[in-house]
């Protein structure tokens, strides 16, 4: 099973920068989007996904034109989970999960904190929620991806200048904690399982020319349950697909 994340930043705009041929190219099994920031009645390509094989299942935000994730899979899924049964989040649209005959696939937006302190506190909840929210699910899901937008740099091999952004929201002390006990507690970060390199990045600015100069931050993971360690071939990050100020992250499983 071939699996990509992608926060496309909006997917009708994706769209408009040839996204369909970019996914007709790498062709995973199964698409974990992000921000897609629209309704299915809004994107009339969605018959060229279908052509192309892909069932789509859509949870958009309340609020028109934000948040929002979907999953679109060649693979039919035998049950489709929309929210994880918060209300301020589902709200928002930043939790969907695909279940599959021996696997589960979640896509999922982490809140950012970057706007202020009320939505920083509310990143925290949803932290503390999310966690407490995963584990039950490997009870009866133990073999879990979870993939998506975390919101959150977790050390500083994953940010180009962790001293200056020492606190800022996505690098902040008690967040990287999190991940690092999200981690220690049955999940696998899969991208570092098998690339232990610096400098790689899965969001830029838009100013400065930052993608250009490669000055980022790697906040899109695919993170795998334990369970699913030793099924783990190919973790990879596609920074040649240029539709978002992210770019996608794939993992290949057998």
């Amino acid at each position: 099973m071939k699996i990509v994340t992608y926060n496309v930043n909006g997917l009708r705009a994706a769209l408009k920068k040839d996204w369909l041929g970019w996914l007709t190219s790498v062709n995973p099994d199964v698409v974990c989007l992000q921000e897609i920031k629209a309704t299915p009645d809004q994107v009339p390509e969605i018959l060229f996904l279908e052509q192309m094989g892909y069932e789509h299942y859509w949870y958009p935000a309340q609020k028109k034109g934000y948040s929002g994730t979907a999953i679109l899979t060649k693979i039919t899924p035998r049950h489709v989970e929309y929210g994880c049964g918060h209300e301020d989040y589902d709200f928002e649209g930043r939790v969907i999960r695909a279940d599959f005959e021996d696997i589960s696939v979640m896509s999922t937006y982490f809140p950012s904190g970057t706007t202020g302190d009320v939505r920083q506190d509310f990143k925290y909840r949803f932290l503390d929620d999310f966690h407490q929210y995963a584990h039950k699910l490997l009870v009866d899901h133990p073999n879990l991806v979870i993939s998506g937008d975390y919101n959150i740099c977790h050390r500083a091999i994953d940010i180009h200048n962790p001293k200056s952004n020492a606190n800022s929201s996505g690098f902040l002390p008690e967040e990287r904690e999190w991940m690092e006990n999200f981690i220690n507690s049955g999940f696998i970060d899969t991208f570092r399982l098998l690339n232990p390199d610096p400098h790689h990045y899965t969001w830029w600015s838009y100013r400065a020319g930052a993608r250009a100069k490669n000055l980022g931050w790697r906040i899109d993971y695919n993170m795998a349950s334990k369970a699913l360690e030793n099924r783990i071939i190919a973790a990879k990050i596609l920074p040649d697909a240029v539709h978002s100020d992210h770019c996608p992250v794939l993992l290949e499983l057998v």
